[in-house]
């Protein structure tokens, strides 16, 4: 089933006799356990930016709608999704289109959420259709709304178990003008988590860290010369250490393979993901 309106998309669920699997561009399919049915309902059809306005940083889209399309359109106005959500393909093995309505559904965030927040922090409103074949509609285009239960935050990492989303609205931000990634070279793992935790704690509004092949990654955006101040910050907490710096291109570059796990990429084992604290 892949219905192109609201309405189609209520109908299809109205008319199910079993549990519907939900997808959207089929790249996330291994998450958040899956119905196991035959029926399956696509939101790829439900495609298209309904409402941006750069001035106001809001933008309202259709549930399948690409990634890829929003980010298109948000770089031509030097904006972005903040809270840089990272691609399952290469780590999954999947093949389709990341649908900004997977992203919310499955939460999907990066590296900067530390600093930005997680997906559901910048999700200001939905439009879902229930199990019962109900539209509903909460929160708003700005971030102060009250609107009685906040189910815009609720429907986030849901996996589709509450209802299936139609139309997702954002609060996104400016682009930083610069970026640089100071690296801790030769730490041990306990020695990289010190340094991480170190520069977390700082001033220096850090907005990635990382530790892989024993160096500590340290990411900092902002303003040239912002940028360029917390750099010699972060160099002289970490003295001790033989550091290097990574300019724009190359920090992008690096980040965004972090961003997808590029180093386990196709990976032939079961893949966990853990939160805990920065310290543990």
């Amino acid at each position: 089933m892949t219905p192109k309106t609201e309405q189609e998309l209520a109908a299809c669920i109205q008319s199910a006799t079993a549990p519907l699997r939900i997808v959207g561009g089929g790249t996330r399919q291994t998450l958040g356990g899956c119905a196991d049915s035959d029926a399956t309902l696509s939101t790829r059809a439900l495609s298209g930016i309904t409402l941006y306005e750069p001035e106001a940083l809001t933008l309202i889209a259709k549930a399948g709608t690409p990634v890829q399309e929003i980010e298109a359109a948000l770089a031509a106005e030097n904006q972005h999704l903040s809270f840089e959500p990272m691609n399952h393909q290469s780590l999954l093995g999947t093949i389709g289109t990341p649908t900004i309505g997977g992203v919310v559904a499955c939460n999907v965030s990066g590296p900067r959420r530390i600093q930005a927040g997680a997906c559901r922090d910048s999700l200001i409103g939905v439009r879902f259709v229930d199990g019962l074949g109900r539209c509903l509609k909460n929160g708003g285009r700005v971030m102060k709304n009250v609107t009685g239960y906040d189910l815009v935050k609720l429907m986030a990492g849901s996996f589709g178990t509450l209802g299936v989303l139609s139309e997702v609205a954002f609060k996104v931000l400016p682009k930083p003008e610069t970026s640089a990634t100071v690296v801790l070279h030769d730490l041990s793992e306990t020695q990289g988590v010190a340094a991480l935790s170190a520069a977390l704690g700082s001033p220096n509004d850090v907005t990635g860290a990382a530790f892989e092949g024993l160096r500590a990654l340290i990411r900092i955006e902002g303003f040239s010369g912002s940028v360029a101040g917390r750099t010699q910050a972060l160099k002289a907490l970490f003295k001790d250490y033989e550091t290097s710096v990574l300019d724009t291109q190359k920090t992008y570059a690096l980040w965004k393979d972090v961003r997808d796990v590029a180093a386990l990429d196709n990976a032939q084992a079961d893949l966990w993901r853990v939160s805990v604290k920065p310290t543990d």
